[in-house]
């Protein structure tokens, strides 16, 4: 019973403090799952974090319910949990938000502090990215060349996310 209260607080706590979408949570919820509680190891954390990017749905999300699934042995209560937990917090704030947004979306202080949330969203998103950039991830040279090719295609020649993911899972396929 104790994983599941310390699954649900460890969620709830990062829904609370993860500004800037999912992809900026990444690096607190590794450090959480990984490194604190034990319950993934890098390699677990890394394979859940591919097959959340390709599910539908919010990264963060898949990630909680995949993580909760997992760290309790295969429970379905486990990955309602993680996935509560996350999605409470922000059920909340944005609920208090629109509350009162109205009211004082004109605030100077709301202005300023909102200016200064993006590029530590920003900062927050780059982290997550440098995270996955390890040794379970770039395990030899093909693996490099397939991440450089996604980055061009993406970046350069604007290819979508569902493109690159099938191009990706060929290119791995015909190269290993």
């Amino acid at each position: 019973m104790e994983i599941y209260i310390q699954l649900f607080i460890t969620f709830f706590k990062i829904g609370i403090v993860g500004f800037g979408g999912g992809y900026a949570m990444l690096s607190m919820v590794q450090y959480e799952v990984v490194e604190v509680h034990n319950w993934l190891s890098v390699g677990e954390f890394t394979d859940i974090v591919a097959i959340s990017q390709m599910t539908p749905g919010p990264i963060i999300i898949n990630c909680a319910t995949y993580i909760g699934y997992t760290a309790t042995g295969g429970s379905i209560l486990g990955s309602l949990l993680a996935t509560t937990a996350v999605c409470l917090p922000a059920i909340i704030i944005m609920t208090l938000i629109c509350r009162f947004f109205l009211l004082f979306h004109n605030n100077v202080y709301m202005t300023g502090a909102l200016s200064w949330m993006k590029p530590a969203a920003i900062g927050l998103i780059a982290a997550a990215a440098l995270l996955l950039m390890n040794e379970h991830n770039f395990i030899d040279w093909r693996s490099v060349v397939i991440a450089i090719g996604a980055f061009v295609a993406s970046y350069f020649f604007r290819v979508g996310t569902i493109r690159l993911i099938l191009a990706a899972g060929l290119a791995g396929w015909l190269l290993f």
